[in-house]
């Protein structure tokens, strides 16, 4: 082992030559990062906070736990404690549960249903699949899309075990409390515009 003295005679040797070159490129590199990561936002949270307006950042796979999203954590309190025990009732039977969109601003929901009018060509057909901000059960908090597509059908089976239901035929991922829990789920409404 080396005394401190040898050590400390030592200390200079390391960053001589090659070792002082790749020091110094490795400085300069992350002291160049540093600016553009704050740039495209990649120092900032994973998520957006519970004052943000909804949205779920692209590739993220959020949790009915995951209250830290304002999507989730701005979820009625009823609705949020039945998501959650359903899905770690899924958890049980090998299900995930993914929080796909929860709770919006109205100015979310607008641009939701603006995207589906340039979508679908229309007004009429777009409300077919979007709400206005001031229909929507997901403004309100009461409302939540579930995926992937085996946790959505998983809820359709289970979910008024806990209040849960379907509302829309033409859309499997979308729940809101309806029943009580172990009650019936009303009949499916054809679409978002009823």
């Amino acid at each position: 082992m080396c005394e401190p003295e040898e050590v400390m005679r030592m200390r200079p040797a390391l960053l001589t030559g090659r070792r002082r070159y790749w020091f110094l490129l490795v400085t300069l590199v992350c002291a160049a990062l540093v600016p553009l990561l704050i740039a495209m936002g990649g120092t900032t949270a994973p998520h957006s906070p519970p004052g943000g307006d909804g949205p779920i950042p692209p590739g993220r796979n959020i949790t009915p736990f995951d209250t830290g999203y304002a999507a989730v954590g701005k979820l009625d309190a009823r609705l949020l404690k039945a998501l959650q025990a359903a899905a770690e009732d899924a958890r049980d039977d090998g299900i995930a549960f993914h929080v796909t969109s929860g709770w919006r601003s109205e100015e979310h929901q607008r641009r939701l249903l603006d995207e589906a009018v340039r979508t679908y060509g229309s007004r009429a057909e777009a409300r077919r699949f979007v709400s206005t901000p001031e229909e929507s059960a997901h403004v309100t908090g009461e409302a939540v899309d579930v995926g992937p597509t085996a946790a959505a059908y998983w809820l359709i089976q289970h979910g008024a075990d806990h209040g849960l239901c379907q509302v829309y035929a033409n859309e499997v991922w979308h729940f809101e409390l309806r029943t009580h829990p172990g009650g019936t789920c009303p009949p499916l409404l054809p679409d978002a515009a009823g």
